[in-house]
Formats: structure tokens, sequence, C-alpha cells
């Protein structure tokens, strides 16, 4: 059954944005926030010493370049879900955004604190193909510092999480979809030494304590007509 959207974005203009209809879209301007503030901690920020994060975990787990299809999915996955709740369940958009605010912080509060870096990254690729070709030119631009924890494992959580609390997405062939992708997005983390898995460790604690403060109470039925 096709769905009506909410909102009718087509009557937003700039001067409604404090309005009851169009003021959830504020919670957006996050994301810019969020850029700047990790772009500084990546860039600009003068750390003395980074911490390796590593386990032997880590040794057992072998690179797999074919991780990197999950490793992308990521970005169509997280603003895919943004696209569907700000048109289909605001309050669920509402949510995810707290959620969002409230892990995306603290792991940048944590960068700042506690600054790590991983040196799993193979020297050399055994195989050539599409996919290595593309991680060889991705690690020269995506820095190994700051990794713990885990804003890919994060942001596929978030994801989950909100899928799994929005209206139209309630059936459980939905519910499976969304966990079986966020768990191949949090394994290709470490399968393409993105990432030690102590940074996918680390990441499941802030979740747990972000999960009951978003979703906890349950579903509210959206004000927005």
């Amino acid at each position: 059954m096709q769905r009506t959207p909410e909102v009718n974005y087509r009557n937003f203009r700039l001067n409604k944005l404090s309005s009851p209809e169009f003021s959830h879209l504020k919670l957006l301007l996050y994301w810019p926030v969020y850029g700047v503030l990790f772009l500084y901690v990546e860039r600009f920020y003068q750390v003395d010493y980074y911490y390796p994060m590593h386990c032997f975990l880590d040794d057992m787990i072998p690179f797999c370049e074919f991780f990197l299809i999950p490793y992308l999915f990521w970005f169509v996955f997280l603003i895919g879900i943004h696209l569907y709740t700000l048109l289909y369940d605001v309050d669920s958009f509402k949510r995810l955004m707290k959620y969002i605010i409230i892990t995306y912080t603290a792991a940048i509060i944590i960068y700042f604190i506690f600054p790590t870096c991983q040196e799993l990254r193979p020297s050399v690729f055994e195989r050539s193909n599409l996919f290595t070709g593309f991680l060889e030119g991705f690690y020269v631009f995506d820095t190994n510092t700051n990794v713990c924890p885990s804003v890919h494992v994060i942001g596929s959580l978030a994801v989950m999480f909100t899928a799994w609390n929005t209206k139209g997405l309630e059936a459980p062939k939905w519910k499976i979809a969304f966990g079986i992708m966020a768990l191949l997005i949090c394994m290709s983390t470490v399968f393409l030494k993105q990432h030690s898995i102590l940074d996918v460790f680390a990441a499941i604690p802030i979740c747990a304590i972000a999960y009951p403060l978003c979703f906890g109470k349950g579903k509210k039925k959206s004000t927005v007509q």
C-alpha cells in the first residue's frame, strides 16, 4: 500500500523553519556541526600520542576487500532512513536525530580525551581487483586515527533501531533485513581493517545507553499531519 507523506515539504520556506510543521528540520543542523568538529579533531587538533587499538581477535580476522560493498552501503543506509522518516514518520526522525546527537557527540568527546589509531591495514594487497584498487586510494584519504568507538557501527545501529521503531517497517521481514544489514556493516569495519574489534565493542555500550533514552518509551504517534 502506497503511503502518504506526513509533511508536504513543497510548502517549506526558510521563514517557516520554526513552525510546528517544519521545526523538526532544525535537527539536521547537527550534521554540519558534527562535521566541523570531526574535521577539527582529525586534521587540526594537536595530539602527542595516539593509542593503538589492537587485540588478539584482530589477528584472527582476515582482510577481505569484498566487505567494501556493505561498508560503502552504510552511507545509503544512513541517508535512506533519514529520508524515509522525514517523509513517513516524523516522530521516528526526531528519535533518530536524538540518538545520533547523543552517540556521535559522545564519540567526538572520546576522540578529544582519548585519541586512538589503528595499524591494521595491509601494506600490500594479496589480490589486485576493483575493490583493492578503490581501497588503496581510500586508505590515503581516510586517516587511521580517531577510530574508537566506531561511528560506522554507531550509525548502523542507529538505522537499525530507528527502523525497528518506525511506522511502515513493522513487518518481521524488514526488521530482519535491517538487522542483517547492520551486522554486515559492522563486520565490514573489521574485515576491511578500518577498525579493531575493540572499536566495535566500544560502540556497543554507547548505543546501549542511548537506546532507552531515545526508543525505550515506545513509539509516539506523530502530531504532524
